[in-house]
């Protein structure tokens, strides 16, 4: 009888129509924190409020406050994570927590909790993978000058050398699939993250959108994380490594390419004096040349191998990336009646290409008086 039960629980379970009326994807709100007690009750709070459906992760990165012990009070379920930085915080909670939907936002209260009911109907709607929450600024102190301006040019770096489907590469507030997050190779330590996120999803096509949410300065007590110079120059390295890993034969080739016009430049006088004279008249020079040559091949030898090295990655990447079911609107209704997206830029939609499992849902509660409407 045991051995009866124990089969019959192991095989996947067909959700019957009512069940899939009722029923609502597993939503994650995923807080990294470091000193953020005066903040982090009311970010809790507000997400709660916004989300009341979905569980609550507050995971503390070595605070010296009172930040655990406030979100543990305000519902949070709350974790620590002793390797310092918001990169390692971030793949401990990709790797501890089970979702259909992750929902990612700092303790800070600078982003608007009542924006994710919109991006997860953006997600779930157009089965898209990331939604990236593109910061319009609430006054002039919620987004400083230096910023603003590094934003900018960083993000103008990587839409440059990966693709142009996000205005808004350094935002911490997104909304994920399960694919995407159990997919992703977390490497960063830090504030780089964010690029790491960026580029793994152009970097296999996913389909992604970008909706507008406003963004709000820190309250008075609250102190910035980010150190402006250190932390973009850390972005940079990042993009720069990225790009060795990514797109091996266009930064070699590009080498290539300018040690074999050097070469050129230097060898051309040479070449016509020995033509006319039968003589070479500066030896170092001839060597200088011969060696930018010969450096200009090998590193357009290590760009091809590279680059078939890094197809196979992406290969197996992306198998990995279709081992986990898509999150499918038509086997769940939508679980916020909101408007249509304000903002979703180039939204590129792939098709779908694995047939959905059985995945845990729960039951949206109906006390909060929210209307559940079933996609078509």
């Amino acid at each position: 009888m045991k051995r009866t039960e124990h089969i019959q629980t192991a095989l996947p379970h067909t959700a019957s129509t009512s069940e899939k009326e009722s029923a609502c994807p597993v939503i994650a709100v995923l807080i990294p924190c470091y000193n953020e007690e005066v903040t982090i009750g009311k970010v809790v709070s507000d997400f709660r409020g916004a989300l009341p459906c979905a569980d609550i992760y507050v995971y503390d990165n070595n605070s010296k406050d009172r930040t655990a012990a406030i979100a543990r009070t305000a519902g949070a379920i709350v974790r620590n994570e002793t390797q310092q930085g918001k990169g390692n915080v971030m793949r401990r909670m990709f790797a501890d927590i089970d979702a259909d939907v992750y929902v990612l936002a700092d303790g800070d209260d600078t982003y608007d909790a009542a924006s994710a009911p919109n991006l997860i109907n953006e997600l779930l709607q157009n089965n898209l993978d990331m939604v990236n929450g593109l910061r319009q600024a609430q006054g002039k102190e919620a987004y400083r000058l230096g910023h603003r301006a590094g934003n900018m040019l960083l993000t103008g770096t990587v839409r440059k050398l990966f693709g142009d489907r996000f205005l808004d590469m350094l935002s911490g507030y997104r909304v994920f699939s399960r694919r995407f997050v159990k997919s992703f190779p977390a490497i960063a330590a830090g504030f780089e993250i964010e690029t790491e996120l960026t580029i793994h999803a152009l970097e296999l096509r996913m389909p992604t959108a970008e909706i507008a949410t406003p963004y709000k300065g820190r309250p008075e007590g609250s102190a910035s994380k980010l150190r402006t110079f250190h932390d973009g120059f850390r972005i940079l390295r990042t993009i720069a490594v990225l790009l060795k890993r990514e797109r091996p034969l266009s930064l070699f080739g590009s080498a290539c390419v300018l040690l074999a016009t050097a070469a050129i430049v230097l060898a051309a006088p040479l070449i016509s004096t020995y033509f006319e004279t039968g003589l070479v008249p500066r030896f170092p020079t001839a060597i200088l040349a011969s060696g930018l040559m010969l450096l200009g091949f090998l590193s357009l030898a290590c760009g091809l191998i590279l680059d078939t090295v890094t197809h196979g990655r992406r290969e197996m990447k992306w198998l990995a990336y279709l081992q986990h079911p898509a999150c499918r609107a038509d086997g769940w209704p939508t679980p916020f009646d909101l408007p249509a997206a304000p903002f979703a830029s180039r939204a590129i939609l792939a098709p779908q290409s694995v047939p959905a499992a059985a995945l845990a849902v729960e039951r949206l509660p109906n006390e909060a008086g929210m209307n559940v409407a079933e996609l078509a």
